[in-house]
């Protein structure tokens, strides 16, 4: 296995190597974020473990940019910035997981094995079909380019359809993922919250399957 380690701090990314090397992993350095950036394009890495604060590019950057040119190398985050914002920040950049330093390299080997076994699946930050775009991290919609305001529940209901596209979905699966299983919601709230959102998103996007549920349709 091949990783890239993004680091400038020269004795944290000598110590990560040598650790990682007697594992019996390929390790390879990056100085700061632009080298990594390119590093990680080219270099057919199978993870890369990335430091945030780092010359030129931040790790944000370099894995948000990764991300919307739909590359989906495993990327551990690896930072000093510790607060529950920061990580969430990370995550929702598109990182796969994030450790705080000081960090257990017991707990490091174990996150990176995880990511090794997921692989490099397809997972974007914002999602798309057709002409319809969702940040489920900046709660926003476009509609071919425009924005779209929803209410949390149409949000949540459009969210799923987005993570499930050009598949149909059962009421009864949109009940059990869309709304609090703890309480009782009744089956028609599907049919009324699916005339909400087609009225935000044009009703030929959101098609009803006789019999069967949902699906998100492309518009021509």
């Amino acid at each position: 296995m091949r990783l890239l380690v993004v680091e400038d701090e020269a004795r944290l990314a000598a110590a990560l190597r040598r650790g990682l090397q007697a594992e019996g992993f390929a390790v390879d350095i990056a100085a700061d974020g632009q080298d990594g950036l390119e590093m990680a394009r080219h270099g057919g890495y199978d993870a890369m473990i990335l430091d945030v604060m780092l010359p030129r590019l931040s790790g944000y950057r370099v894995v948000r940019q990764l991300r919307a040119e739909r590359h989906w190398l495993p990327v551990l985050m690896l930072s000093a910035k510790d607060g529950e914002y920061d990580q969430a920040d990370g995550l929702d950049c598109g990182a796969d997981d994030y450790l705080t330093k000081p960090f257990s390299y017991v707990v490091l080997l174990a996150r990176l094995r995880a990511l090794l076994r997921r692989g490099a699946q397809a997972r974007p930050v914002v999602l798309a079909f057709g002409d319809v775009e969702l940040d489920p991290a900046e709660r926003r919609v476009l509609v071919r380019g425009d924005e779209v305001t929803l209410t949390a529940r149409e949000f949540a209901l459009l969210e799923y359809l987005m993570r499930h596209p050009g598949q149909v979905v059962s009421k009864t699966e949109l009940l059990d993922h869309v709304w609090d299983a703890a309480l009782e919601t009744a089956p028609n709230a599907v049919e009324v919250y699916v005339g909400y959102l087609r009225r935000k998103i044009g009703r030929e996007r959101l098609e009803t399957v006789r019999g069967a549920g949902y699906r998100l349709a492309t518009v021509e």
